[in-house]
This record gives C-alpha cells, structure tokens and sequence, in this order.
C-alpha cells in the first residue's frame, strides 16, 4: 500500500456495550453536525447491514462503506477505509451490536475494527436507569482487551445536569472522559426498520438527523471529541487494478423496493461493466441491450401492489429471463422474480414468474446470520436476513455447501433456472468478482 504525506484527521469509532443504546442517533447526529460545519465526513458500519448506510449517507452527503472482517479480508477493509477516507475531512465509524460482539466471540467485532484501523473507540452509554454505577462498566469496556483505546464516552437518556454529573465523575474516575449526552426526545426516536428505504422513512430520518444537529452541540463538546479523535491518516492505497475496456451492460434495480446493497460489490459490477440503474417501481423496460441483471435486495413485500401494478416492467424482466438472459437475483430480488408475493395478511401479488416459486409474508419468521458459500471451488461469504419464506417452488439447486460463520449447516440454497441464479443470501463479491464471473462463464450461450 503506497504512503502518502501523513496527516491526522479525526477518525473515531462509535460503539456501546449492546445494541440499542444509541449508536445509530448519536451517528446520525454527530454526521450531520460535521456536515454542517463544511467538513466533508465519510461515514463507515461494521457489519453487513443495508439500512444504517444508506441513512448514514441522507445525514453525511456521502456514500457510507461496510466494514466487515468475516465477509472480507483484513487487508481489504484497510484498503477500502483507507480509499475512502483519503479525500474526507474525518471518518465516523458505527459500530455493530456490542463492542466485542462478534461472528465467534470477538471476531469481525467492532472493537476488532477498531484495532485493525487503529482508531480511537467512543462508547454511546444508556444511562437513563444509572448514574455512578457507569464506573466500573466503562473500567472493563476501557482495560478487557488492551488492543483497543477506548478514549471518551457519550450518554444516552441524560436528562439533567445533575443527573450528567454523576456520570462525569464516574468517567473522570476510570480515565474515560465524558464528552456529553443526549436527553430523552421522540425527536430523536429512530423509526421501525422494517419501514425500510420508502419516501416517508427518508423523510422521517433527515428530519431526525436536523434535530439532532441542532440540539447535539447544546450537550456535547463536538470541539473535544474531535480534537481527542485526531491520529494519523493511512496513506491512499492504489486503485483496483483496470480490467480494461468490458463490453457487457450490466443492469441494478434500484429504488425504494430494492436497496439492500453494498457499495463495493457495485465497484466491483462497474469494472466488469457498464452499469446502468433501472427501478422495477417506475420504469417500463429494462435497460436496452442488458447482458446481465442483477436484482438485490430490499423491502418488495412492502411495493408488492405497486411492482405488481407495474405490469410493462415484469413482462419485460420476464422476456429477458425466458431468451437466456443472464441474471443473479438475492432476498428481494428473488421474491420478485417468483410467481407471485402473498402478503401477512394473505393477499397475493403477481410478480414476474421467472421462478417456479411463491413467497410469502404469512406467518413471518426471521432467518439471520453470516453465511459461507462453498460452490465449484469458489468460497465466497454473505449474510442472510428475511422474514419471508418459499412457498410451491419448482426450484433447482446448485451444488453449494452453504454454512453459518461457525461452520454449521444451513438451509439456505442457491438456485437455478436456465441462466437465472437466485438465493436469500445477500453475497459480498467486493473484494474478489469471482463469483459473478463465475455466473459469466457458466450461463448457456443466448
């Protein structure tokens, strides 16, 4: 990796001691506020999740990157840290569940990236139900594992000064310094995640993010933590190597009902291609002369009526997919390319019928958690997360061995019907675009 001049920015890690502490409104908040103040902020998450990126990217003006240690290499999270830091300001980094929550124990952890990257780490606490008591949490998440330095504490639920006190002292006492807190506030509530990416979710989150941008200097010293945060820069690695010249186009679906994608598998699509991006919302055809579709994830059971409405646009996917055409389809995408999606109240919508398959969102059950894919000598990783379930499926299987991140057998398939492959896992190929090539190489001439 070629070094360039060293120079510090501030670059932090925000983590807490589990989930739903206030990570994601303490993120949110502290983007906008550096936003405003014209620096250009680059945002991060730990972990494979969609969502929390793409808000990420509505409170910063910038595209938020996954950081994860079990889907990727060590030195491929570096490089993509590194690249995308390179023309910002300061590096926030959410992290993923609890500090040391990780695939097995700490690994693929938030505090592991926060080592690998050698940032500080800020601990979000929720303190509505404690006061001094925070002492001896914050002593074990500070001095449990040396490989991290955890420099500074935000609260969560503050709502006095004296209340803030107590917790000033605790820190000052375990040599954590206490940079502020948030009181409690349905301003700053983070809405439902399974609103998904819709208009209104937008809406409701930058109003959230303009909230918290104007009452978060009022009770955190922004000055300190950035000044506390500041350490060295890494040197600007060298671009992915030019694969020249690809005559192939390559179609995303992208809108509200097909948004679970991660930024570097489309860096990946654009160096084995043309990438143009359609919405099987509101266009009526696909992109003209498409050599490859790539349907990924998202919300379509909550767009089931209006993809199903849309009817020009499923007659033109099913076309492409009846002649030969190439396509992956994951999650979402392959609930769309199915007969039809019933919905929880069991009304269902006709899709496009690419796959001898239904899914449905009667009697909801969540399947979640790292995968590896073992297929035809390939090993590539991914995370599964739905709630819907395949029904009356004709489907074939492809010959993969598909496991959890500790080595267990799963359900999960990847399937296939002529040169359609389509699986609920949600596949990584940011780092190595084998696995596409792969679907290049194996799909029957047009």
């Amino acid at each position: 990796m070629p070094d360039s001049a060293a120079s510090h920015k501030p670059q932090f890690l925000i983590a807490a001691p589990s989930s739903g502490s206030g990570k994601t409104t303490l993120t949110l908040g502290l983007l906008r506020v550096l936003a405003r103040r014209g620096l250009v902020v680059q945002p991060f998450k730990c972990g494979p999740d969609y969502l929390d990126p793409h808000h990420h990217a509505q409170a910063a003006g910038r595209p938020s990157l996954n950081l994860d240690l079990f889907m990727a290499s060590a030195a491929h999270a570096q490089a993509t840290y590194a690249r995308y830091l390179a023309p910002a300001d300061a590096a926030v980094v959410e992290g993923v569940m609890g500090l040391f929550d990780g695939a097995d124990r700490m690994a693929g952890s938030a505090a592991a990236v926060a080592e690998l990257l050698n940032i500080p780490v800020i601990l979000v606490v929720d303190a509505r139900a404690m006061a001094y008591s925070v002492a001896p949490l914050l002593f074990g998440f500070k001095n449990f594992y040396p490989g991290i330095r955890l420099v500074g504490a935000l609260f969560n639920f503050v709502n006095t000064a004296s209340h803030y006190q107590f917790l000033r002292e605790a820190c000052a006492d375990v040599g954590v310094e206490a940079l502020g807190y948030l009181p409690k506030n349905p301003a700053f509530a983070i809405p439902s995640r399974h609103l998904g990416l819709s208009i209104d979710a937008n809406l409701q989150y930058e109003v959230i993010a303009e909230a918290l941008a104007e009452a978060l200097p009022a009770t955190v010293d922004v000055d300190r933590l950035l000044a506390l945060t500041s350490t060295t820069a890494p040197g600007t690695p060298a671009p992915p190597a030019a694969q020249g010249p690809q005559p192939r186009r390559i179609a995303v679906a992208r809108d509200a009902a097909f948004t679970f994608t991660y930024g570097q598998n489309l860096d990946a699509l654009a160096r084995l291609g043309t990438v143009t991006y359609f919405s099987p919302l509101a266009d009526a055809a696909l992109p003209a002369g498409t050599h490859f579709l790539y349907l990924p994830g998202g919300y379509p059971e909550l767009f089931a009526g209006a993809l199903s409405a849309n009817a020009a646009m499923r007659a033109s996917v099913a076309a492409y997919c009846a002649r030969g055409g190439r396509a992956y389809a994951e999650c979402g995408g392959l609930m769309y390319l199915g007969r039809e999606i019933i919905d929880a109240a069991g009304q269902a919508f006709a899709m496009v019928g690419a796959l001898p398959c239904t899914t449905s969102m009667q009697n909801a059950k969540m399947t979640l958690g790292y995968r590896a894919v073992a297929w035809n000598d390939l090993i590539v990783k991914g995370h599964e997360f739905h709630y819907s379930s395949l029904e009356d499926h004709g489907l074939s299987h492809e010959p993969a061995r598909i496991t959890s991140a500790k080595g267990a057998p799963v359900a999960a398939e990847i399937y296939r019907q002529g040169n359609v492959w389509a699986s609920y896992v949600h596949l990584y190929w940011g780092e190595d675009a084998a696995f596409i090539e792969q679907l290049f190489s194996m799909a029957s001439p047009q």
